[in-house]
C-alpha cells in the first residue's frame, strides 16, 4: 500500500470519505451569497445585476436594466403588480408570520372611586340584582322628593319673578353648531 499524505489534523492513516456518502442526514449545502434589488425585492445571484452609485455616494443593486430604468423614471414600484412592494401593500402570498403581533387581553382591574371605597363596591358587587334594584329606585325617590322641596321652596322665597336670560349670540354661519354643515333647503 502507497503511503497517504497527511493533513494537519487528520491521521495517515484514516480515509477522506465525502460528506454526503458518511451516512449523514445533512447534506451539506453551497452557500450563495445573494443580494436584494433595490427595487423588485427580488434576488440577485452572482454575474447578475446592475450596480448603481448615486451623487450622494448610495449604492443601488437592481436585479436587471428593467428595473434600473423604472428606478430611474421615479416609478413607485408598489404601483407595479409584479414587484414584491405590491405584494405587501395587497397582502399577497406568505408575508412574515412573525410580523403579526399577538393581542393581550387586557387585565381588569379595579380602583377604588372618589365617592366609594373598593371594599364598598365589592360589597355592591355582591348584593343580589333585585336588592341594588331596590335600592336605586329608593334613591331616585329620595331625588326627587328634594327637587319638589327646592320647586316649593323657591317660588315662596322670591316675590319678583327671575329674569329671562339674554338670547346667546349666534357664531357668523348661522348655526350653533359651528358653521360648516349641510344646509337643509327642504326646511321652511
Amino acid at each position: 500500500q502507497a503511503p497517504q499524505p497527511s493533513w494537519p489534523g487528520i491521521a495517515a492513516n484514516s480515509r477522506i470519505v465525502p460528506r454526503a456518502l458518511q451516512g449523514s442526514r445533512h447534506i451539506a449545502a453551497m452557500v450563495i451569497k445573494t443580494d436584494l434589488c433595490a427595487y423588485t425585492e427580488y434576488r440577485i445571484y452572482p454575474g447578475r445585476g446592475k450596480r448603481f452609485v448615486a451623487k450622494d455616494g448610495k449604492v443601488s443593486f437592481f436585479i436587471n436594466s428593467k428595473a434600473d430604468a423604472l428606478f430611474h423614471q421615479r416609478i413607485k414600484p408598489s404601483k407595479l403588480r409584479w414587484t414584491q412592494a405590491w405584494r405587501r401593500m395587497n397582502k399577497k402570498g406568505k408575508v412574515e408570520e412573525g410580523g403579526k403581533k399577538k393581542t393581550r387581553k387586557v387585565q381588569k382591574f379595579q380602583k377604588a372611586i372618589v365617592g366609594m371605597s373598593l371594599e364598598d363596591i365589592k360589597k355592591k358587587k355582591a348584593q343580589k340584582p333585585e336588592l341594588r334594584q331596590q335600592a336605586k329606585e329608593q334613591a331616585a325617590k329620595e331625588a326627587k322628593a328634594r327637587q319638589a322641596q327646592k320647586a316649593k321652596a323657591a317660588p315662596k322665597g322670591g316675590a319678583k319673578a327671575a329674569p329671562k336670560p339674554k338670547a346667546q349670540k349666534l357664531p357668523k354661519g348661522g348655526a350653533a353648531g359651528g358653521g360648516g354643515g349641510k344646509k337643509d333647503f327642504k326646511a321652511k
